[in-house]
Formats: structure tokens, sequence, C-alpha cells
């Protein structure tokens, strides 16, 4: 960034608002000026002396403090920045936020200012999986409020779980990621809205092998970082995510169970050990055939083989998208064409019994096998939705927010 952002940073109470301080050194290495309020929970764990030195500004800390007032009052202070961070955001805060409580100077700065507003949380697992914490959440994306974080792990009080302070490279990345493009955000995987809690994922990955003989196998060019990408963004979200990856060179996603399986039979089964679930995700490319009869020992070319007598695979979309008893609320497949794609998947949604289809393009000149970006297309029974190129993670990203909206309007 060639030039200075102003980031409001409102650190409220909590054991990791000394993190704040990192994070303030982060931020100005990429270009921000940072002014920050300090709550009057927050000042228990960092003083305003340390706030002040390191981002080199005032620190605020009274509504009614008259100087202040004078000087750059609450008002002033919600316009002249680019972005309103609150690092760490307690429970406390969020809750205020929420109902547009406005009793200090931090909560009046959050309700008047029309500047986009980031908040990273930090609080007790039980505190973050509390109901009124999961509303408060809601409601607030809703609003338009960002989340990041948080992250899982070890707590203060001995605790383990979701509620950690995100790390502050990962907010300063993400904040800086915004700022190069403040229209058209990056989306980050870190940001969770946690929209999804309490729903469970099943995402199906990667190719699956069928074997030839203990050597040899048929498969496909899938890497599996679609699949992979998804399940990472549904947790990011809040589900309870299951990842049923095939052979990949994928290291596996934090925080998320996986199962791992070679062929499309054992994939299948491990997709129905998994029920019931609420979506189900098939970013698979199932191998289509498996060798009926595989050889025990290596083929050699002296034994002259002319054919291999093939079986048909499973077909796990369809089986998962017909009607019974445990099917998900949302089976979504994907379609790989080469061409006719739209066609292609609308066709594939009807024959498969699924609910949606996200389709794209591959072959040689589109780098989709193992490459980073991916260009897709959403349909489902009634509508066609054409994303814009993107990276794979903001794909996944973006269909996970997605899901959330769709499981949020089914009805109990």
């Amino acid at each position: 960034m060639s030039h200075k952002y102003r980031i409001l940073l409102i650190v409220s109470g909590g054991i990791a608002a000394y993190k704040s301080l990192e994070l303030i050194r982060l931020l100005n290495a990429i270009s921000c000026d940072v002014t920050c309020i300090l709550t009057r929970g927050g000042k228990n764990f960092v003083t305003p002396l340390s706030l002040a030195s390191l981002s080199e500004n005032k620190v605020y800390e009274d509504l009614f403090s008259l100087n202040d007032e004078n000087e750059m009052g609450h008002i002033e202070l919600s316009k002249n920045c680019n972005l309103v961070l609150v690092a760490p955001g307690s429970a406390d805060i969020i809750a205020k936020m929420r109902a547009g409580i406005a009793d200090d100077l931090a909560t009046t700065v959050l309700l008047c200012t029309k500047k986009p507003i980031f908040v990273a949380p930090a609080m007790n697992v039980r505190m973050w999986e509390n109901a009124a914490t999961r509303d408060n959440l809601q409601e607030l994306t809703s609003r338009g409020v960002n989340f990041i974080g948080p992250d899982k792990g070890e707590m203060a009080c001995g605790e383990y779980g979701y509620g950690r302070l995100s790390e502050p490279n990962t907010i300063a990345n993400y904040i800086s990621d915004f700022l190069i493009s403040p229209q058209e955000p990056q989306i980050n995987t870190e940001v969770s809205s946690q929209l999804l809690f309490g729903k469970k994922a099943v995402v199906t990955s990667g190719p699956t092998h069928e074997a030839i003989d203990p050597v040899r196998y048929v498969t496909n060019h899938s890497s599996g970082q679609q699949g992979h990408a998804i399940a990472q963004a549904l947790s990011k979200h809040g589900a309870e995510t299951v990842l049923v990856s095939g052979p990949t060179n994928l290291p596996n996603p934090n925080n998320i169970k996986v199962v791992n399986v070679k062929t499309a039979i054992q994939m299948l089964d491990a997709c129905e050990k998994e029920m019931p679930a609420d979506v189900v995700v098939c970013a698979a490319a199932v191998t289509d055939w498996r060798i009926e009869a595989p050889s025990k020992q290596k083929l050699k070319k002296s034994e002259k083989v002319k054919s291999l007598k093939l079986s048909e695979n499973p077909d796990i979309l369809a089986h998962l998208g017909q009607k019974r008893k445990n099917r998900p609320p949302l089976v979504i497949g994907f379609a790989a064409e080469t061409e006719d794609v739209i066609k292609n998947a609308k066709k594939k949604l009807f024959e498969k019994s699924c609910d949606w289809v996200v389709a794209n393009k591959v072959g040689a000149d589109t780098n989709t096998f193992g490459g980073d970006r991916n260009k897709v297309q959403l349909i489902n029974k009634t509508k066609t939705e054409s994303w814009p190129e993107m990276s794979k993670a903001d794909v996944g990203n973006r269909l996970a927010i997605k899901v959330a909206e769709h499981l949020s309007d089914l009805k109990p």
C-alpha cells in the first residue's frame, strides 16, 4: 500500500488484549496509521501508554472527556478513518453492538460510524457457543459486520475450543487485503460468520483410485483443492464438517474430521456413515468405472493383456440425492465439463436429484485441475448464477455463505 490508511482500533476487555500491541506494529508495517480507543475492561490488560507508544497517536478512553471531545469528538473519530477494527472483540461488546447500546466511547463510535466494521472475537469457548452469542453474530453479519476468527485452541482459563483471538498477522493480512480492494474485498477463509453453527456438513474431495493391480490404477486429474477449500470454509462458518477425501497431496484442513479413502465404494460408505447431515457437497471427481477383478500380482508386458473388464462405480451424488428418510436438506453436486457446461450441468441437476450444481469448465486451456483459481456457475432448478473467476478459497467461502442463507430459510 502506497499511502497511509487510517485504522480506528477498539481494544475491549479480555486477556487477549495484549495481542493488540503486536497488531498495531503489524498494521504500522503495512502503512496504516492506527488510533486506539481503549475500553474500561481493556484497560485492565493493557495501558494507554503502551498503545500510544506503539501507535504514536493519542489513545481515547472517555466519552465525556471535555478535552477529548473538543480535540476529536466521537463523531469525528467515527468519520476520520478508513475502517473500524475491534480486537479483541469480547462477548460483551458484541452483544452491545447487536443491541445498539452506546454507554461508552467505543460503543458510541460503533453505533454512529458509517465505515466498514471488522471484529476479531475473543472469549471463553462456552461464551462463544452460547445461543445468545450465536444470535448476536448472525444478526451483526446480516448488517454487514465482518468477523475475523476466532481460532480453536487452549484458552487462558484452561479450556479448549473456539474462542481464541486470531493471530495478529492473520488479522493484519485480512485488513491489508480489504484496503487494497475495498470495493471488492478479497474473501479470506479466516473470516468466520459462524452462520452454520449447529449444522453438519459432509464434503467429498479429490479423485478416487481404482486398482488395476498392486502398482497401477485408474484415476483422473483432480487435485482436491476445491473440495478441501469448501470444507475449510464450511468449518470456518461454524459447521461441524467432515471431509471424505480421496488420495491427494494436500494437508488435512485444520479442525476438521478427515476420512481418507481410495475407491468410490469406500467413499460412498464413508458418506453413508456420516448421515444424517444438513448439507452434502460432492466435490470429488469420482472415477466412473472400476476394474472388475484387479490382479493380485503386477501385470507384466509379456502377459499381453488385451483388455480389462470394467464395472460401473456407484453414483455417490445420485445415491445421496434420492428421496429417503435421512436425505440431507441440501445436496450439492459438481459438474466438471469440457463443453456445453450449463446445459450438461442442468441435466446433471435433474438426473442426480440434487438441489444445486456447481459447474465449471475443465480442460488443458483452463488450468482448473491443479490450479489455484476457478470460474463457476451455481445452478439450481430456477436460476443460474455466474461467478467471476476467483481463488478456490474464495469459491469455497462464497458457497458456504450461500449454504448458510439457504439453510436459514428452511422451516425447522
